[in-house]
């Protein structure tokens, strides 16, 4: 029995605007509706090879294909040829802070053009301090920036940053569009860098995951309401749409520490932005997955 709130209503509006456009969606092999993603989610265009309506549909989620953005993988050949070679996962590794510390003067700020007597030095303001940042804090600057680089490759737009975002006019998304402004003013081309770290995740989850195309991911909630829910299934499952990033993890033990109630997703590997255990001491913690997204089809469970 499908349940119909606000959200549901707006999807069906939706839904009746891409048939006009010719997108309709694919129904799914384990019975979920057709919904498409909502336009108020997306945008018309992004930096990458599928559009917003596509990736972050239901449909793309039971069946995902690999997510390229725009030239990065043309603009650092060398580097992945470099992986290639290379069979220790700490070694690629090192390769690939190497050469994200050449390409960007990480070591050198100067050479990206810093100087001393900068009014305000960013040169600390790295792809690592956004992801520690985030970690800390998804609702504070190095969230926003994390967020708005989402919506820039992606095309889908943030619903939460300290409180819902529904209205583009309101004060919530106003202080959403400060820190992320703030979180990228002076930096050294900070989106190039998360691009690049995206890539790589990208390159080791499909040599760490030989032939998957899923992996199974949980979220602790301390109420179900504050996850978007386009259509209730069951008693066990929903159609929720996600954050344009969330914070899932791989240990369900873990999870429970974070809310009375379990959301359990099966996450494409194209829609992991980078987990703890990809650089050594990135992250420390609960094996975090920053998940890109869109909608998706969830269990729920209550503690």
């Amino acid at each position: 029995m499908q349940t119909e709130n606000h959200s549901t209503s707006s999807a069906k509006a939706d839904g009746e605007r891409d048939k006009e456009i010719g997108f309709v969606g694919v129904p799914t092999t384990s019975g979920a509706p057709a919904i498409p993603l909502p336009k108020s989610a997306r945008l018309p265009i992004n930096r990458c090879n599928l559009p917003a309506a596509i990736l972050g549909s239901l449909t793309f989620q039971h069946a995902p294909v690999a997510l390229e953005l725009d030239g990065v993988k043309e603009l650092h050949r060398g580097l992945f040829e470099l992986l290639d070679k290379l069979d220790d996962v700490k070694e690629r590794a090192h390769a690939f802070m190497l050469h994200m510390n050449a390409s960007f003067f990480l070591g050198q700020p100067e050479q990206a053009g810093f100087t001393a007597d900068s009014t305000l030095d960013r040169s600390r303001a790295d792809y690592l301090r956004m992801v520690r940042g985030w970690a800390f804090d998804a609702d504070g600057r190095e969230g926003a920036v994390m967020k708005g680089w989402v919506e820039s490759r992606f095309g889908l737009l943030q619903r939460y940053h300290g409180g819902p975002i529904r209205d583009f006019s309101d004060d919530t998304y106003r202080r959403y569009l400060e820190m992320r402004s703030a979180g990228l003013y002076g930096t050294n081309a900070l989106e190039a860098q998360l691009d690049l770290l995206y890539t790589y995740c990208q390159y080791e989850l499909a040599r760490s995951h030989p032939g998957k195309m899923h992996l199974t991911l949980y979220r602790g909630v301390n109420r179900m309401d504050d996850h978007e829910t386009l259509a209730q299934l069951d008693g066990k499952r929903r159609v929720v749409l996600l954050n344009s990033l969330s914070s899932f993890t791989a240990n369900k033990e873990r999870a429970d520490e974070f809310g009375d109630y379990l959301l359990t997703a099966e996450v494409p590997l194209s829609k992991i932005a980078y987990y703890t255990r990809l650089l050594p001491d990135m992250l420390r913690g609960e094996e975090e997955y920053a998940v890109i997204g869109g909608l998706y089809e969830v269990g729920m469970a209550a503690y």
